[in-house]
């Protein structure tokens, strides 16, 4: 848990429900503006962060840093280094990574077909 201060009341509302059910955590995470937005376009083949840039054209540079390193230290992808002048980065999904984005995804179907949002 971060972004909030240890001693104010949301933080400790986090922290019960989060030792009640991890799910809370995962949903606390993935809630953040762009985290799954990131993850569905590395799934549809955009593995570069110029590539993301422009599949999310709204999203500013500091974000999408901070969500890549996110997903990564959470093993939901993974970075590669590529050879070459200059050294590229390429990112892709995780098996982690995949088995999530296959759960969001028929989320979403449920969202779109049985929710009114």
């Amino acid at each position: 848990m971060t972004e909030r201060k240890l001693t104010s009341t949301n933080y400790q509302n986090q922290a019960f429900l989060e030792e009640r059910c991890a799910l809370n955590e995962l949903l606390y995470f993935l809630s953040k503006r762009w985290m799954t937005d990131v993850l569905f376009s590395i799934e549809e083949g955009n593995t570069r962060f110029t590539l993301l840039k422009e599949n999310l054209e709204h999203i500013s540079d500091h974000i999408l840093a901070d969500r890549l390193r996110a997903l990564e230290q959470h093993q939901l992808i993974q970075k590669s280094y590529l050879p070459g002048n200059p050294p590229r980065t390429e990112y892709a999904l995780t098996p982690k990574g995949n088995r999530l984005s296959e759960m969001l995804d028929g989320l979403c179907g449920f969202a779109s077909l049985e929710l009114e949002l």
